[in-house]
């Protein structure tokens, strides 16, 4: 379960406004002509720490020379149709988000799949045969048109009467604000994003949105048309943010598009010095500790595949170890050391 941190004291007051351009092109599944074999560790599920997990597998395999150990490969959420993720395994509907990718973790075995990728914590519902390895950082925020109706900043209530429709207008928010009404979106109930942000808003637990949110909007893809309008708002990963807008990630339709990452509680997401995650905001109950999900009995496996998931996953293993670089180039911020391999459950 994602654990509540204090706030410190000290406001930042204006948002941060940023690049509306993003270069370069993702990575996206396996390289052409790159096949998993049945020994490669594979991994499906969380859109927002997609990009993240093709670079750390990228990194991880140009690191290994002996041809005999596992590589690491990871299949993105989008699009929609049937994938087979290694040689031999079992053709599947690419699982969308961490809610898909658990589902496939716990209903194949390693022949298919040997990790889910998540965004979110360990919670009480998840399966008990199901481990959380922790590896990094980032924070939840909500976004805007820069050019729009809407606010700097708002307040952890101002945002929960938006997602449940007591509020309806930006002039009942602040009198100087016009009187247009809001357009509240939400990612699909799959993502760990709208999982974090209702809970978030809520202060910890799921908040039931309002009929006046429409859901089902592409995670952290400000290219939507529907996001143009000058009243919308929605949930977005300050790191993948900060991926598309200044480490040259994305591209096509994953883009930030029009929308700019804004303050809750005062509290701005990203550093406008550093253009990292604001050191403010990760200690909020906005901060989410991103992780891999693997089966437990995997992962305390005195096997070969055993081996394979701590050499990568664990205190000790590569992601760990040398792995910053790779979290940072995609937007996140690396655990510390005493942090990072951690195993929970639920």
């Amino acid at each position: 379960m994602r654990k509540s941190m204090t706030k410190p004291g000290g406001v930042i007051a204006a948002a941060v406004m940023v690049a509306m351009t993003a270069g370069g092109t993702a990575l996206a599944d396996p390289v052409a002509g790159a096949t998993p074999r049945a020994v490669d560790v594979v991994g499906v599920g969380d859109e927002t720490t997609q990009i993240l997990m093709n670079q750390v597998a990228a990194s991880y395999n140009a690191s290994l020379t002996d041809p005999a150990v596992p590589r690491l490969y990871s299949w993105d959420s989008r699009p929609s149709g049937t994938i087979t993720t290694k040689s031999g395994g079992t053709p599947i509907a690419r699982p969308f988000g961490v809610y898909g990718g658990m589902t496939t973790l716990n209903g194949y075995t390693s022949a298919t799949v040997d990790f889910a990728r998540s965004s979110r914590g360990a919670q009480q519902d998840d399966p008990p045969a199901d481990g959380f390895v922790a590896y990094a950082k980032d924070v939840v925020t909500w976004a805007a048109p820069a050019n729009g109706h809407a606010p700097a900043n708002l307040s952890t209530q101002n945002l929960r009467d938006i997602y449940t429709c007591v509020v309806t207008t930006w002039n009942q928010i602040d009198p100087s604000l016009p009187n247009s009404t809001i357009k509240p979106y939400l990612p699909p109930i799959q993502s760990a994003l709208t999982a974090n942000f209702r809970s978030d808003i809520n202060y910890g637990s799921p908040l039931g949105p309002g009929a006046c949110v429409t859901w089902s909007m592409a995670p952290n893809q400000g290219s939507d048309p529907a996001l143009s309008d000058p009243d919308a708002l929605v949930p977005y990963s300050t790191g993948y943010f900060i991926g598309q807008a200044y480490q040259g990630q994305g591209g096509g339709s994953d883009v930030q598009g029009p929308l700019t990452p804004r303050s809750i509680d005062g509290i701005a997401p990203i550093d406008p010095q550093t253009k990292t995650i604001s050191a403010d905001a990760l200690m909020t109950p906005y901060a989410a500790v991103l992780s891999n999900v693997v089966r437990d009995a995997e992962w305390t496996a005195t096997d070969a595949h055993g081996v394979a998931l701590r050499d990568i996953f664990s205190r000790n293993g590569w992601i760990c170890r040398n792995g910053a670089d790779a979290i940072k180039r995609s937007g996140f911020l690396p655990l510390p050391s005493i942090a990072c391999g951690r195993y929970n459950h639920s």
